[in-house]
């Protein structure tokens, strides 16, 4: 039986590599081991071979079963990794040239973003940039937010732990938290903080909130800020800007409305509505697209401008709701997934 038990392993060992399909590795299976395989009628014959020899036979085809299980694995991984192989076809050569040779395009947010600050370069602004990770003075504190404000709690904002430092932000008042910041406003404290009036910058960038995500609503957000700081600014200017950018983004026929609001570094302060009825997928008289008001007298006493002297406006919108009715999207998820489907509608 050893010489028989020899030449079942030397059988396997031979016939499994030259398997290459699944109806073959089944067969050669069940030809060595299966219930009516040569393994099991050998070990029918346990029976007749006396008990002195029982033991040696025993762990003899023991063995033999482990061996003949050790090249079925094998030839089984071989087999699933042809398979694979198969799938994927041919090696790729990576210097060669990418089989898509469309043209590249930027980003629809890119694009609304550039748009609208060349619209405003063309009237003075330049583009203002901060870091994406902030303090609480210059998210909150500076612009006139009080400690009880809801936009300051935990379930609103991003806060990093206690133990969190920063190489390119550091803490302008002792204790005081590191966290996403909630809007580009922060940008504005910055800039004023650095040069003395007068200012006029645009701060587009990424911000953060706690938002469940929808396709309305995203924690992660592009706005558009702007800050504009000189002698007699008044409510008429900034009602002119907002007039002059929406005509020159979304057509002449674009019109702005005004509506008391309250925001903690405005005063008076309004949210803004655009006439939409022209605009893809809209379809609607008015529609709300920022805030804005006259820069609070608090915020100016806190970059150390003096508010006897100098006013400003300020005002805010996001760049996907932009982006939403200027292209007619209607899910803001769209902006994030990078399906070329989408996004090789703005090549």
């Amino acid at each position: 039986m050893q010489d028989q038990l020899t030449a079942l392993l030397a059988r396997a060992r031979a016939e499994l590599p030259a398997v290459r399909t699944r109806p073959e590795f089944e067969a050669a299976k069940a030809r060595l081991v299966g219930p009516h395989g040569e393994l099991t009628a050998l070990m029918k014959q346990m029976g007749a071979v006396s008990k002195e020899e029982r033991p040696a036979l025993g762990r003899l085809i023991n063995e033999t079963k482990a061996a003949l299980q050790a090249l079925l694995d094998e030839a089984l991984r071989a087999l699933a990794g042809a398979e694979i192989a198969a799938q994927l076809g041919p090696p790729i050569d990576a210097t060669l040239p990418a089989p898509d040779g469309g043209p590249g395009t930027w980003h629809p947010l890119t694009l609304v973003r550039e748009e609208m600050c060349r619209i405003l370069r063309k009237v003075g602004f330049t583009v203002a940039d901060g870091p994406e990770v902030e303090t609480e003075f210059y998210c909150f504190d500076a612009l006139n937010t009080p400690l009880d404000h809801p936009s300051r709690d935990i379930k609103d904002t991003f806060y990093f732990p206690d133990s969190a430092r920063f190489g390119n932000v550091a803490r302008r008042v002792d204790g005081e938290k590191f966290l996403l910041r909630t809007h580009t406003s922060s940008v504005q404290i910055r800039t004023m903080l650095k040069q003395p009036p007068p200012v006029r910058i645009v701060s587009p960038g990424r911000t953060f909130r706690r938002d469940t995500t929808d396709a309305t609503h995203s924690a992660n957000f592009h706005q558009l800020e702007c800050l504009a700081v000189d002698r007699d600014i008044t409510v008429r200017d900034l009602k002119a800007l907002l007039d002059y950018i929406f005509a020159s983004l979304l057509g002449p026929d674009t019109k702005t409305r005004f509506r008391p609001h309250y925001f903690g570094y405005t005063e008076p302060s309004f949210e803004v509505d655009l006439s939409a009825r022209h605009l893809p997928k809209v379809h609607k008289e008015w529609i709300e697209i920022g805030g804005c008001g006259m820069v609070d007298p608090s915020v100016f006493t806190a970059v150390g401008y003096d508010p006897a002297v100098w006013t400003g406006y300020a005002f805010g919108m996001g760049l996907e709701r932009l982006a939403m009715m200027l292209y007619g999207i209607d899910d803001i998820r769209y902006f994030y997934q990078n399906d070329l489907r989408f996004l090789k509608q703005f090549a």
